[in-house]
């Protein structure tokens, strides 16, 4: 006799990914706004209805494992497919309005993007923008955003990406510093002076390791994961510093050492998951986003210290 199949329960496969995307049982039940009872009760039940364990239970929290990890990737089509349908079936996809949230880098999304991003939502009044300007990357596999900005372009996943812009970051320090030191000639001499960077082990990116290369045996006294703090402590005027221009171009406390010498290019990727790109209000930041971006390359790369607006 054939055995029925069984049909997955859409809202146990929402309670399921908010699961795994969430910092533990309580948290996971503070977003989905219901007790954690319930959802540990509904995981139970689900892996009853799939006949297979979906979670480690100890006391890390809920560990997926293999049989969970291999569900993930049919649970995200479904959510994919019921965004989608909600879109579309309710007209929002046409319509410029809703929420938007943006993920970036911390420096980039504070200095740059903050007020640019005011002025899109003055353009469109009945957009909502939500920026998550944060030291790591965000993760859009987990839903965080909507769009990100990166330093480091995804090498795979079903997503839309473009280049934003390359950006440069220069050695800086107050004159005041300048003044109480012997001149600053040559690279080999930075051995001789604290730099401020990150810290090490929390680097969330290679492409942040540049000390490394520019000062390898440079004093590190001061550390931070925030490039802003890095930023504000260079302009207490105790130690140098490699900054973005867009960032140390906001002081006229702080000046370039070793112009020309040291000189460091990254690059800005835009990226959206595919089937959230072309929503109208994601489409219309994403290419709001390009044209501003675009308009401010001489910005980013220091060619100029002042940012320019659209019309």
């Amino acid at each position: 006799m054939h055995k029925e199949a069984k049909v997955l329960d859409w809202d146990n496969v929402r309670v399921f990914l908010e699961l795994t995307r969430s910092a533990g049982l309580v948290d996971a039940a503070k977003k989905l706004g219901i007790d954690h009872s319930t959802v540990s009760r509904r995981m139970r039940k689900f892996e009853e209805q799939v006949g297979t364990q979906l979670f480690d239970r100890n006391y890390v929290g809920y560990q997926l494992t293999p049989e969970g990890h291999r569900l993930m990737d049919y649970a995200e089509t479904m959510e994919s497919t019921v965004f989608a349908a909600t879109e579309e079936l309710g007209e929002h996809n046409r319509l410029l309005s809703g929420q938007v949230r943006l993920g970036a880098t911390e420096g980039f999304g504070a200095v740059v993007l903050a007020p640019h991003l005011a002025h899109f939502c003055g353009r469109h009044p009945h957009i909502s923008v939500d920026l998550i300007a944060v030291p790591r990357f965000v993760s859009l596999s987990k839903r965080e955003a909507d769009v990100a900005i990166s330093i480091e372009r995804p090498l795979s996943g079903p997503y839309v990406v473009t280049k934003l812009s390359d950006y440069r970051l220069k050695l800086y320090a107050t004159p005041a510093y300048l003044a109480r030191h012997d001149p600053i000639t040559s690279v080999d001499q930075l051995a001789q002076h604290p730099i401020i960077g990150y810290v090490d082990d929390l680097v969330f990116s290679a492409e942040l390791r540049y000390m490394d290369h520019v000062a390898p045996e440079s004093r590190r006294t001061f550390r931070s994961t925030s490039v802003i703090a890095q930023y504000h402590a260079a302009r207490a005027g105790q130690a140098l510093a490699i900054l973005p221009c867009f960032v140390a171009q906001q002081s006229s406390e702080l000046v370039p050492v070793l112009d020309g010498q040291i000189d460091l290019q990254r690059s800005f990727w835009m990226v959206s998951p595919s089937e959230r790109r072309n929503i109208a209000r994601v489409r219309a930041l994403w290419n709001y986003l390009r044209e501003v971006i675009e308009l401010n390359h001489g910005y980013l790369m220091g060619e100029s210290s002042a940012p320019r607006w659209l019309p």
